[in-house]
């Protein structure tokens, strides 16, 4: 690259432990992103009381969430990253109900545009689980225009107490390789984006299935 591009990585860890599993793999990543020359900053999000949306739409008239807690803190850090880590435990098949709180109040009370700012979802479990807490984790990638950056595996690693992720020996080569595909991703947008832009877009057409 001919000129120096600042690059930004938020990562939130969506488990209620700072130093379990989940944060042994974003740390994995985060070497990597450093590494690269990438800003890194990771918020721990599952051990805080967050409540879920209620569906009142303020923050369409606001530009806030109507609860001003760590959400409104993290938006601005948000619309300001290059790429998107989220990081969670795997409960019940599903993923942490605090982060998802928070992601749906975070993606739904955020106006900016999300396109193109890359995300990639990493998840922890003892066994089973992980397939469909990373499908659910990628949808909010998915429904904001956000490319989702892969590895070389579903993004997953095993451990039951705190560190053994770290024996996953796959599943530690997986969070490097997911970290450097997504480097890879953001630095090659942003050159097609100096290049030949953002694809346009067409007005926004809502259809209901009940009129």
């Amino acid at each position: 690259m001919e000129k120096e591009m600042a690059f930004r990585i938020l990562m939130l860890n969506g488990s209620p432990h700072s130093n379990g599993n989940t944060a042994l793999a974003l740390s994995e990543m985060r070497e990597v992103f450093e590494k690269e020359g990438f800003t890194t900053e990771c918020l721990h999000i599952g051990n805080q009381a967050i409540r879920g949306c209620i569906g009142c739409r303020a923050c369409a008239r606001i530009g806030r969430c109507v609860f001003d807690d760590l959400v409104n803190e993290t938006a601005p850090k948000f619309e300001a990253c290059d790429g998107l880590v989220i990081g969670s435990p795997v409960y019940y098949a599903s993923a942490n109900a605090t982060l998802v709180a928070f992601l749906t109040r975070l993606f739904y009370s955020t106006s900016f545009d999300k396109t193109m700012k890359v995300g990639a979802s990493v998840v922890a479990a003892r066994r089973g689980g992980l397939s469909s807490t990373f499908d659910e984790l990628n949808k909010f990638f998915t429904i904001s225009g956000m490319p989702v950056a892969s590895g070389q595996y579903w993004n997953s690693v095993h451990g039951m107490e705190p560190g053994e992720a770290s024996e996953d020996a796959e599943g530690m080569q997986s969070m490097r390789t997911l970290a450097a595909n997504m480097a890879f991703l953001i630095k090659s947008i942003a050159l097609g984006r100096e290049a030949y832009g953002l694809p346009e877009k067409e007005a926004r057409q809502r259809t209901n299935f009940i009129r």
